[in-house]
């Protein structure tokens, strides 16, 4: 593991340390959603764990590579309709990881998507940003406190904007679990912060 894990840092497929940091919550043999998957840096991560992972993505290009690490789906998740519905119901997820994108209607999406007891890790660029580069228009940064609005039914384990320095940007980023299904009895040492 430790050598597929150097192989990500030299190929820059390095995960972001919010997903690093909230991996140990994932479920052991789970199932991740990686939405916005790119070339697959994060569901290489997961795979690495012995997660069983599927990346959507538009760009059949970025999906060529991310096939190595698992299922890839292509498909206009902002033009078309969401591509993960089984029998009318929205598949779901042990883990559901989303990093610097954002398509504020399909937020609800996402959330839905996570499994009773599962995890929500989400990472993107927020307010602020424009003064480091692009993206730098508002339709494409979180205002403060917009995920935990948008996570409002989950259980929040951290939530963070601020500034990043290695590269400068500003980004909105939380770590949820969705016990709305899972009742009074979920099982807190299974989300252990150690």
């Amino acid at each position: 593991m430790r050598e597929l894990d150097a192989q990500h840092a030299r190929s820059g497929l390095a995960p972001s340390t919010w997903v690093q940091r909230w991996t140990p919550l994932a479920k052991p043999g789970g199932t991740v959603l990686d939405v916005a998957c790119g070339h697959g840096r994060h569901m290489a991560w997961f795979a690495s764990k012995g997660l069983h992972v599927t990346g959507i993505d538009r760009s059949e290009q970025a999906l060529t590579q991310a096939a190595a690490y698992g299922h890839v789906i292509n498909a206009d998740i902002e033009g078309g309709d969401w591509p993960l519905v089984l029998e009318g119901e929205t598949q779901r997820f042990d883990v559901v990881v989303v990093t610097n994108y954002l398509w504020r209607p399909l937020l609800p999406t996402i959330v839905r998507s996570v499994a009773a007891g599962g995890l929500l890790i989400y990472e993107t660029f927020a307010h602020g940003n424009a003064a480091f580069g692009k993206p730098s228009n508002p339709h494409f940064l979180l205002q403060p406190g917009e995920l935990l609005y948008g996570c409002q039914a989950m259980t929040i384990l951290a939530y963070e904007h601020g500034y990043l320095a290695q590269p400068q940007r500003c980004v909105q980023r939380i770590a949820s679990i969705n016990n709305t299904d899972a009742g009074p009895d979920l099982d807190w040492q299974q989300h252990s912060l150690e």
